[in-house]
């Protein structure tokens, strides 16, 4: 019995995580690759930029990237949908700014680091997973994995980013807003989300 239900995990692991078709594989491990030749790009100018510099510079890519409205979704939780649209707009809003932010303040100069974007696309459901490694110029490489999802235009979007190769950003970001959305709602957590852009920006 046991060997048995050794089994049928082993399957359902199996039909859960395959590999998807060559062309869709493509195209989302080519969107990660895009993203992170803008931000090599914007690495190897950022002390000229400058933060507000590398944040302009590193917009535009991010946009293109990232489903920016649905993971603002997740990281807020089930209370997303029933804000009217002008609050679900400043989330949003608020959201992309800091996930720039973030980029901006800490990709802020190149020191000979490479990314590696494996093309081995792993399919989770109707979803994708490309894994990636920051390579630094010494030191041991870190994993991030970036799960994608299709677009009503077909483009592929990362939906969530785990660091380490598994701890999901989306996750920990809900958890460290669930305590405002509790207590303040919508319009607390856009206070939120700006401060943490603006600290990072005046850094």
């Amino acid at each position: 019995m046991r060997g048995l239900l050794l089994r049928l995990v082993l399957l359902f692991v199996a039909a859960a995580v395959v590999q998807p078709p060559a062309e869709a594989a493509g195209a989302s491990a080519g969107a990660i690759q895009n993203f992170y030749d803008s931000l090599l790009a914007t690495m190897k100018q950022g002390p000229q930029l400058g933060m507000q510099g590398r944040f302009e510079k590193l917009a535009p890519a991010v946009d293109a990237a990232f489903d920016l409205p649905k993971m603002t979704a997740i990281a807020v939780g089930p209370s997303f949908a029933g804000y009217p649209p002008a609050e679900q707009k400043a989330l949003i809003d608020g959201f992309r700014r800091m996930t720039i932010a973030s980029y901006a303040s800490n990709f802020k100069s190149f020191g000979g680091e490479k990314f590696i974007v494996n093309p081995d696309v792993k399919q989770v459901g109707t979803d994708q997973l490309v894994q990636t490694q920051l390579v630094p110029a010494n030191g041991q490489p870190v994993a991030l994995n970036y799960r994608m999802r299709q677009a009503a235009d077909g483009s592929w979007k990362i939906i969530d980013v785990y660091s380490a190769g598994y701890v999901s950003e989306l996750a920990r970001r809900r958890s460290d807003f669930s305590g405002i959305v509790a207590s303040g709602g919508a319009p607390a957590l856009v206070k939120k989300l700006n401060e943490l852009a603006d600290n990072m920006l005046k850094a």
